[in-house]
């Protein structure tokens, strides 16, 4: 009985078997189709996960002993002040803080002088202008977001204070969008206000190429490039981004060595403790 049984679903199963592989090779095909594109697809995955190409530069605050070039950031600065600042605010920055970038006291006075911003209320119980001073924070070129949104067709323009952590790539980023405008591909249609550039992410961005050879002139006699420019105000930005870094790096070598030496003393007080019990 139980032998004829299985002879039974033997032969059953012999019989589904032609309908099953058919419907196995009908869903397979597609699967199949999907598979030719797969490369393809994996392939802009993975462009979209490692974000865009840029070339990395030398930063004199790379690495454990790295620290900020002053020079650089005070030419940084006068960069954003003279160009970046019409449309970019720095919100989380004081004037006071430049004087960590080598400013003195007397010109971080001076600098902040040349903004005006609204105070108040008066005894009359009204805001009123007044110049600004090293405690107030960097002026921002518009009044709200919305107001910055209108003057640049829709485009909010990023406040810069944290730019440089924000964005992948940090200053290697900056320096590479600010060099990255180009002529678009043959075929390639941009909007108006549109503007191609390879470092951007999907190599569209509104903002037009803002620095050129020559545009602005520094006091140390720095050459004027468009490179130098880049570089420099990318190393301002990391440095507001980051402006306790060099303290940082320092405290992480003290506590190494202190480690390092606390080590080999406790190393030397167990060989001497057991040598006593051996």
């Amino acid at each position: 009985m139980n032998r004829n049984f299985a002879y039974s679903l033997f032969a059953l199963s012999m019989m589904a078997l032609p309908a099953y592989a058919t419907d196995h090779e009908d869903a397979a095909a597609p699967v199949a189709a999907e598979a030719e594109h797969a490369p393809a697809a994996e392939e802009h995955a993975a462009a979209a996960h490692h974000g865009p190409h840029f070339e990395k530069q030398k930063w004199s605050f790379n690495g454990i002993f790295g620290t900020y070039d002053r020079a650089s950031l005070q030419r940084g600065f006068e960069v954003y002040r003279q160009v970046c600042s019409a449309c970019h605010s720095m919100n989380r920055l004081y004037y006071r803080d430049l004087t960590a970038i080598g400013f003195s006291e007397d010109q971080v006075k001076a600098i902040a002088s040349e903004y005006n911003v609204t105070d108040g209320p008066n005894d009359e119980g009204e805001m009123f202008d007044r110049p600004a001073k090293p405690s107030d924070h960097f002026k921002a070129p518009f009044a709200n977001v919305k107001a910055a949104a209108y003057a640049n067709n829709g485009a909010y323009p990023p406040d810069m204070s944290l730019l440089a952590k924000a964005r992948h790539g940090g200053a290697d980023y900056i320096y590479g969008i600010l060099n990255g405008y180009e002529e678009p591909p043959a075929g390639t249609t941009l909007l108006a206000g549109q503007h191609w550039n390879k470092t951007m992410p999907g190599n569209i961005i509104a903002m037009a190429p803002p620095l050129a050879d020559g545009q602005i002139s520094y006091e140390d006699g720095t050459e004027g490039t468009l490179k130098q420019y880049a570089h420099d105000v990318a190393t301002f930005l990391t440095w507001a981004s980051e402006p306790h870094m060099e303290v940082r790096k320092q405290i992480g070598i003290r506590a190494f060595l202190y480690m390092l030496v606390f080590t080999l003393v406790m190393y030397g007080v167990k060989k001497k403790i057991w040598r006593k019990i051996h």
